[in-house]
Order: C-alpha cells, then sequence, then structure tokens
C-alpha cells in the first residue's frame, strides 16, 4: 500500500525535501493554485504531484515548508478541508517561526479535530547522496518519525510540547543566520568608511576560521535574504519585547531587507563582500 505525503511549499527547501521523499517511495502531492510557472516547473522535477486542495484530506501526513510569513495562510487555507474530512492526517508545521506564531497556527487547526505537531528544520536543502538536514519534531508525537524516516528523512524528536521544535530553531537561527547578518552588516561598513582592507588583514590573522566561513555564508546568503527577512521578526517576536535583544534581531531584518529590496544596494554589497572575502590579502 503506497503513503501519500501532502507537501504545502515547493520553495528551495520544500521541493527538494519533496523529491528526497518522492525517490524514497512515498506519493508527494502538492498545491500549486496561484503560484509561479518556476515554482510550478520546480515542483515537477522535484516528483511532485500537482492535486486540487481537497486532495490533502486523503492523505497520510501533511507537510508544511513555506516562508515564515505564509505559514498561517497555510493553515486558514487547509483548516475548512480538514474540518470536513472523514480521514484525519497528522499536520506538521516545519516552518522558521516562533513558538507564540506555532500556538497561533495550532489554535486555528485544532476544531479539524487533527493531530498538530510543531516542527522545524536544521540545515540546508537535502543533497543527494548526503545525510541531511535534521527535521525536528515536538509535540503528540505517533507513527511520524517513523514514517518519515522510512522516506529518506532524518527525525530528531525534541522533548517538549507544540513549540518546543519551534524554539530550537528560533535560538539556532538566531546564533547562524544572525552572525551571517552582523558580519555583512559589518564588513559592508568598514568597505564604506575604508577599513576594509584593513579589516579583511585584521581578520585573516586572528580570525581565519569565521573568515573562512564567512567565504560562504554570505554569497549563500544573497538569494535568501528576503526569506530571512520575516525569520528574524520571528526571532525578535520569541526574545520578547523587554528583552534588548529583541532589538539586534528587528535590525536584522532591516539588514536582510535592503538587501532583498534595493538591487542596487544589493549589487554593490556582493560586489564589495566579494572583493573583501576573495581569499588573496
Amino acid at each position: 500500500m503506497s503513503t501519500t505525503i501532502a507537501l504545502f511549499g515547493a520553495g528551495a527547501m520544500g521541493s527538494a525535501v519533496g523529491r528526497r521523499l518522492a525517490e524514497s517511495g512515498a506519493e508527494v502531492i502538492t498545491f500549486l493554485e496561484g503560484r509561479s510557472e518556476a515554482t510550478i516547473e520546480r515542483a515537477r522535477a522535484a516528483g511532485l504531484v500537482a492535486v486540487p486542495l481537497s486532495a490533502f484530506a486523503e492523505a497520510d501526513i501533511i507537510l508544511s515548508i513555506v516562508p515564515p510569513a505564509e505559514a498561517q495562510k497555510v493553515a486558514d487555507l487547509v483548516a475548512p478541508v480538514l474540518q470536513e474530512s472523514v480521514k484525519k492526517p497528522a499536520f506538521v508545521d516545519l516552518n522558521a517561526i516562533s513558538p507564540k506564531t506555532m500556538e497561533a497556527l495550532a489554535a486555528k487547526l485544532a476544531p479539524s479535530g487533527v493531530r498538530i505537531i510543531d516542527g522545524s528544520i536544521i540545515g540546508g536543502p537535502p543533497v543527494s547522496g548526503k545525510a541531511g538536514p535534521v527535521i525536528c519534531l515536538s509535540g503528540e508525537l505517533a507513527g511520524e518519525p517513523d514514517l518519515l524516516c522510512r522516506f529518506g528523512l532524518k527525525i530528531r524528536p525534541v522533548k517538549g510540547p507544540v513549540g518546543a521544535a519551534s524554539a530550537l530553531k528560533m535560538c539556532y537561527a538566531g546564533i547562524n543566520k544572525g552572525i551571517t547578518g552582523l558580519s555583512a552588516a559589518m564588513l559592508l561598513a568598514a568597505a564604506r568608511n575604508g577599513a576594509s582592507e584593513a579589516l579583511k588583514v585584521e581578520l585573516a590573522e586572528s580570525q581565519a576560521e569565521h573568515l573562512q566561513r564567512l567565504r560562504h555564508s554570505i554569497p549563500d546568503m544573497y538569494p535568501k535574504a528576503y526569506r530571512w527577512v520575516a525569520e528574524m521578526e520571528e526571532i525578535s517576536e520569541f526574545l520578547g519585547a523587554d528583552n534588548p535583544a529583541a532589538l539586534i534581531f528587528k535590525g536584522m531584518a532591516g539588514v536582510f531587507q535592503a538587501i532583498a529590496e534595493d538591487r542596487t544596494e544589493s549589487r554593490e554589497l556582493i560586489a564589495t563582500l566579494d572583493r573583501m572575502l576573495e581569499n588573496r590579502h
């Protein structure tokens, strides 16, 4: 008997996860109404099958892998379908959202009677021949870890209620992406104030390992900056208004927003940082 996994999200991460599931033998269905031609083609290339939203109610499990700002919209979209469904597939949210946002999302789906599982993804999109990323799950888990492991995903249960896996993601992303954003901001500040060459020398001598990391993490950030804006805002909300660190991530959202929206500044940033991060010094 085949296993059907319904997937919201055919972006870089969602399509890569879907591809791994499909290559491991699952039937992976997705909802593509209103999506761009590029997204539709990416989904097709990954082996995802486009279906009407009503088909999600017949799946064995539903995964949501969308930009943070879209997570609650997915819940709004699917809640009526699940409410009317006899079959109640577990709904697994794998988005970079705060525990508070996750709780609000769960409240929208609760009347449908489905089990709601909080999840997060640690690491980049799956690559053929390599393990990972890690899928962290919290809440009331039943057979979902075994099912997803069977189809090629690396699952790590997180002890705690709905919200625990989201909290883990907020903390991990705050460190990982926060370092990238902070470094980009200061490297650019150095370039604008005539200190770029001197800073590069200092980093090469005293922070060689960090500089080497930046040579990969900053260029990798450019095409993702638009998605990181909402994630930084979720981290800020997670920290709380009374926590001074929340302001850091509000500011980080602005850094990524500028890179994503201002193409001229983005090109200048890329060129400047590429020069600063090249191997010779």
